[in-house]
């Protein structure tokens, strides 16, 4: 299975160098990554360039022009450009355990995606870990400590790795852990099954689940990845939800008609690259 960790950032360079760090300690490494890019600054595209020098590994870069909360836009702008059978999204903010890669390879089966977990950092504590070079700290055998992250004392726990009890969670886990973004994995294929994210959800909203929805309606069953494909989410400002009750409203007719397919998706990149691949390759 060739598998393409695919990373969303927009102007927040540091976490980025971070996040890319932690993917450079990774026992098992992804077979390519995908850094999809809001349109930031050119600081961002020289952490990009600085991690492709150094990391042994085919680096994409994709980049859309920032214009508001587009990040189905940007999603797919990196699924059209993966070239793995498998796709693991992660946000530029999350810091990966040493065996993230290899927990999501040992969890992807058939007719399944799955969900990961986050687990959330203080302000304080995403500071202490920029400044310490997280890479080298998470690349250590304990990595955190459960009370190093903040929430409930649920979410601690999964901060112990432990791939047999992650197996037997798999579907228990459904039950007590949010579709979010920030830490899934999907067959391509199923992603190409459905079109993708639905660009026409911008703004802040439950793209995510919206995207889920329309796989189980394809077919496809969840699995949630606790104890397992850990990443620890830095702190930052909550996004603005203005566009939250217009996006929640597409959730529901997707969730009533019953919908596999969206009509703004996946598609139009794929179509408009049919003889090179969106962005580049460092």
């Amino acid at each position: 299975m060739r598998l393409t960790l695919a990373v969303t950032t927009w102007e927040r360079p540091d976490a980025l160098a971070a996040v890319l760090g932690t993917i450079a300690t990774q026992r098992e490494t992804p077979d390519e990554v995908i850094v999809a890019d809001d349109g930031s600054g050119p600081a961002t595209r020289a952490v990009v360039a600085a991690f492709a020098a150094r990391c042994g590994l085919p680096v994409g870069y994709v980049r859309q022009e920032h214009q508001g909360f587009r990040v189905a836009r940007l999603r797919n702008l990196a699924l059209a450009a993966a070239r793995g059978d498998y796709v693991v999204l992660v946000d530029g903010d999350m810091l990966l355990h040493p065996a993230f890669i290899a927990d999501h390879r040992a969890s992807a089966r058939a007719g399944c995606y799955v969900q990961g977990v986050r687990l959330p950092l203080g302000a304080a504590q995403s500071r202490a870990l920029l400044d310490a070079d997280p890479a080298t700290l998470l690349a250590g055998a304990v990595a955190l400590p459960g009370p190093f992250t903040r929430g409930p004392g649920l979410r601690r726990a999964w901060a112990l790795h432990n791939p047999a009890l992650a197996r037997r969670c798999a579907r228990l886990a459904n039950a007590l852990v949010a579709e979010k973004s920030c830490n899934q994995g999907f067959w391509r294929a199923d992603l190409t099954a459905v079109n993708g994210y639905d660009e026409t959800m911008i703004g802040w909203g439950p793209e995510d689940k919206e995207l889920c929805a329309r796989l189980r309606h394809l077919g496809r069953q969840r699995r949630t990845l606790v104890f397992g494909g850990i990443a620890w989410h830095l702190h930052h400002a909550p996004a603005a939800r203005d566009r939250q009750a217009a996006n929640e409203a597409r959730l529901a007719a997707t969730l009533r008609e019953r919908r596999v397919c969206c009509a703004h998706g996946l598609d139009a990149h794929v179509r408009n690259n049919l003889d090179a691949l969106p962005g580049i390759w460092l």
